[in-house]
């Protein structure tokens, strides 16, 4: 081959060579302009919103839920008074990246349309601010609802009005339930007679079963032995439950007695924790999860009361009380030798119960109204002074009093219970009380039993289902 020849080729490969790199070059530069363009585009927009996250369910269930709103750009923090809600409910706010949260403070209302908007929203590069807005709909309110029968027992999911009721446990004798966010947990009575227990004379062994929300997935809890489990409890948060244990062979030569124990329904293998105050009786009255935390708050036999700290931290005196009426928030409602007072658990400090504008009787239990509020029993007295019939009452944080339902004093009202929204009241009554005799339970109910469900705003019953223990109920029947 001659050298004239390669020295032509050389040059081609050079020139194109030349011609790559020029259009590469060429390509890069566009690339870039067309990004900068592109940036320069969304700075100019404002951020967009590229994801929105939310749980209807989980949102009417619970407080806690979050709005979590995802944009086209890093964010300027976002302040609460950007943001609104309607209807309005308490919340707070934060900023992450590109991510604004909104975690509302207590559970929504069921059924309805919330409009978050969220104003003046910044990039951290600058650029023109937008507003954002987002609309949701809550889920219609479901909840569990335990009915006895004269063969097995049965605990229902149902919807508010009823009509969809899908029973999901049954036993031939169960105690009581509750419902964590993801379980439910069962205090049954294993190898009992129900004739027996019929005639008032309950036995079989206790056991705690847990299953799912649809009742599957059961499986057995260990108990710290051989004994009765009373005054079952949930956590709003966490899966955690309590309850109060003694021993079956407890004796005068000792046992537990009404002791607390607590336990995590997430490990599988978790066991049963006391709750113990060195130094003290171990013995419990009444006790109560503090909403939102797992710290507990209980009366012991000495009838001091206690508020358990965080890990490793000694519990906290409270003074004496009679009687734990109810937990709502940060503030609980004790009964003191003197009065009924509510006590800020942040601080220590109290006030007496706020006054109701028009006494409809004798006060007879109360139970809060997360967000404020309360629901009361009283009972109405005729002019000799005895009781004539029963009044529930809504009575609002300034005394605003608003009668939900007067039953007559055949009847007897047995408990109330506020729905974690607190849009609804359920009050559980044993009408004809007088041939409505009581089972043979540890945990002793009328044969006939119902549950009216009552909005608070306007007083309208809703609906009157046959059953006790909603699970929207904090605590067994006292």
């Amino acid at each position: 081959m001659s050298t004239d020849g390669q020295t032509r080729r050389s040059r081609s490969r050079k020139r194109r060579g030349r011609s790559f790199v020029l259009a590469f070059a060429g390509v890069v530069a566009a690339l870039a302009v067309g990004g900068f363009a592109g940036a320069a585009a969304t700075t100019a927009q404002g951020p967009r919103v590229t994801d929105v996250q939310v749980d209807p369910a989980a949102a009417v269930a619970a407080s806690g839920a979050r709005l979590i709103v995802t944009t086209s750009q890093a964010l300027r923090d976002v302040a609460a008074d950007q943001v609104s809600i309607e209807p309005a409910t308490p919340f707070v706010v934060d900023t992450s990246g590109r991510s604004i949260g909104v975690r509302f403070a207590l559970p929504l209302w069921d059924d309805t349309e919330y409009t978050v908007t969220i104003a003046d929203v910044e990039g951290v590069g600058g650029g023109p601010a937008a507003t954002i807005t987002q609309t949701f709909r809550t889920d219609p309110a479901r909840f569990h609802l335990l009915q006895r029968g004269a063969d097995q027992d049965t605990i229902f999911r149902t919807d508010l009005m009823g009509r969809q009721a899908i029973p999901v446990f049954r036993h031939a004798h169960i105690e009581d339930f509750r419902a964590t966010s993801s379980h439910l947990v069962v205090s049954v009575r294993e190898d009992s007679d129900r004739d027996s227990a019929a005639a008032g004379a309950a036995g079989g062994r206790a056991e705690l079963i847990v299953t799912d929300l649809d009742g599957e997935d059961r499986r057995t809890l260990p108990l710290p032995g051989d004994g009765t489990v009373t005054n079952l409890q949930s956590a709003d948060r966490g899966d955690l439950i309590g309850y109060t244990f003694t021993d079956a062979d407890i004796s005068e030569a000792g046992g537990r007695d009404s002791m607390l124990f607590t336990m995590s329904l997430k490990d599988p293998d978790a066991e049963p924790q006391p709750v113990e105050v060195s130094g003290t009786d171990d013995r419990v009255l009444q006790w109560r999860f503090v909403p939102g935390t797992d710290r507990v708050l209980f009366v012991g036999f000495d009838s001091t009361l206690w508020l358990t700290g965080p890990p490793e931290a000694p519990a906290t005196p409270l003074g004496n009380a009679v009687a734990l009426a109810d937990v709502s928030g940060s503030t609980a409602l004790v009964e003191r030798p003197d009065a009924l007072v509510a006590l800020n658990l942040t601080d220590g400090s109290e006030e007496p119960l706020v006054a109701p504008a028009e006494e409809p009787g004798q006060l007879r239990s109360v139970v809060a109204v997360p967000g404020g509020g309360t629901i009361r029993l009283y009972a109405a007295l005729d002019e000799s002074g005895l009781p004539s019939r029963s009044v529930v009452a809504s009575v609002d944080a300034d005394g605003t009093t608003t009668v939900l339902s007067r039953w007559p004093s055949t009847d007897s009202v047995i408990r109330m219970c506020v729905s974690p929204s607190g849009r609804y009241a359920a009050t559980v009554v044993a009408p004809d009380i007088v041939d409505n005799p009581y089972d043979g339970y540890l945990l002793p109910m009328p044969e006939r039993v119902e549950t009216h469900i009552v909005e608070i705003a306007t007083g309208d019953e809703i609906v009157a289902l046959t059953g006790f223990d909603s699970s929207w109920c904090r605590v067994p029947p006292q």
